[in-house]
């Protein structure tokens, strides 16, 4: 099994399970972790997910070395190779797509593709044991790819980005708390129980209005004042009428 699933009251513990490669995304993990956020999103039982990973890496990437027969080569057609960039695209599509708050719970090495799930979650929270890093550059590629040209300049600032992306440079626990990229440090035997006590917290409140503020903050990330207040104002109507009948 490349993932772990446990349901608690109102929260999805969804694990990534590959500890002896650091959890590094293979095929199969790939389309299993794809099938599975699909499946929790249609899951009204389920208020909250947090992601995280097994042993003492939260993900170290794709794994170049067995990922599976779906992986291309370098002198592949150049729409083979698209096709398969757009197949990794789906997992931090399949992130933001889900109706539920996402938290990452990063417990190690976060790196790569597994940098791009991170970043594609609503909260981030990790351990003082935890890295990250976009080593893209150094092996000639582009820092630019599953969202993260996307996702990191507005988390940390577009200086902060170019930082990490053109570097390549691994990011400790303490840079990233400091830079805002998560909003919590924690001792690692306490980062599960802290992500679950914060999904938890999430979860007991109003559904449609946990949702709607998701929905409000990927919106407005990028638009104008006008747009953003009209979409809040709409939000507001919405979840007051639905907060009304809750407690009638």
């Amino acid at each position: 099994m490349t993932l772990e699933l446990e349901r608690r009251e109102g929260v999805a513990l969804l694990r990534l399970n590959r500890p002896k490669q650091l959890n590094a995304i293979n095929e199969t993990m790939r389309d299993d972790l794809v099938a599975t956020l699909a499946e929790l999103g249609r899951d009204e039982a389920v208020r909250v997910v947090v992601l995280t990973g097994a042993g003492r890496g939260f993900c170290s990437g794709l794994d170049t070395r067995n990922f599976g027969d779906g992986i291309p080569t370098a002198t592949d057609p150049a729409a083979d190779r698209l096709r398969f960039q757009e197949s990794m695209v789906a997992l931090p599509e399949a992130i933001r797509a889900l109706p539920q708050p996402v938290i990452a719970a990063v417990n190690g090495p976060c790196v790569g593709a597994g940098f791009a799930l991170c970043l594609a979650a609503d909260i981030r929270i990790c351990s003082t044991a935890a890295s990250f890093g976009n080593g893209a550059i150094l092996l000639g590629l582009s820092g630019g790819e599953m969202g993260m040209s996307y996702h990191l300049p507005r988390i940390v600032g577009t200086s902060i980005a170019a930082d990490w992306m053109l570097t390549g440079r691994t990011v400790s626990a303490a840079e990233a708390d400091r830079r805002g990229l998560v909003s919590e440090l924690v001792e690692p035997d306490h980062l599960d129980a802290r992500a679950l006590e914060l999904a938890a917290g999430v979860a007991g409140l109003s559904p449609l209005g946990v949702q709607l503020t998701k929905r409000a903050l990927q919106a407005n990330t990028d638009a104008s004042l006008a747009a953003a207040l009209e979409l809040e104002n709409r939000n507001q109507v919405l979840s007051h009428a639905d907060a009304a009948r809750e407690r009638s």
